[in-house]
């Protein structure tokens, strides 16, 4: 059984910068996808930022490149998702999720993905 826990969530204000982490257990496949999604009230749910495990190349969304960034530590099973530059347009519920080598990884599709976190509240706000 997969699992993932976030953390890191909390308020900020815009400008400001948060880091949020996903800890992940139980991945069995050799190449897999870790992903941050994240849903505002009354809106999809949106990909925001994914990794492959099969070559470490990284996606982002239009929305959030060149202020976000993802990455992971191996040692510590956790993949970070390092948000800075915030507007309010970030504040959402995000979450981590794990699928498997994807062929489409920047559809950012949810069905792709069979694990996810509990999510994570982000508000930024003055």
């Amino acid at each position: 059984q997969v699992q993932l826990v976030e953390s890191g969530g909390g308020l900020a204000q815009p400008g400001g910068s948060l880091r949020l982490s996903c800890v992940f257990s139980g991945i069995t496949l050799d190449y897999y996808t870790i992903a941050w999604f994240r849903q505002a009230p009354g809106k999809e749910r949106e990909g925001v930022s994914c990794i492959s495990s099969a070559d470490r190349s990284t996606y982002y969304s239009a929305s959030v490149k060149d202020r976000f960034t993802i990455s992971r530590d191996d040692s510590k099973n956790t993949v970070y998702l390092q948000m800075d530059s915030l507007n309010t347009e970030d504040t959402a519920v995000y979450y981590c999720a794990q699928g498997g080598l994807l062929m489409k990884i920047e559809e950012f599709n949810p069905d792709d993905y069979t694990s996810w976190g509990q999510g994570t509240q982000v508000t930024v706000s003055s």
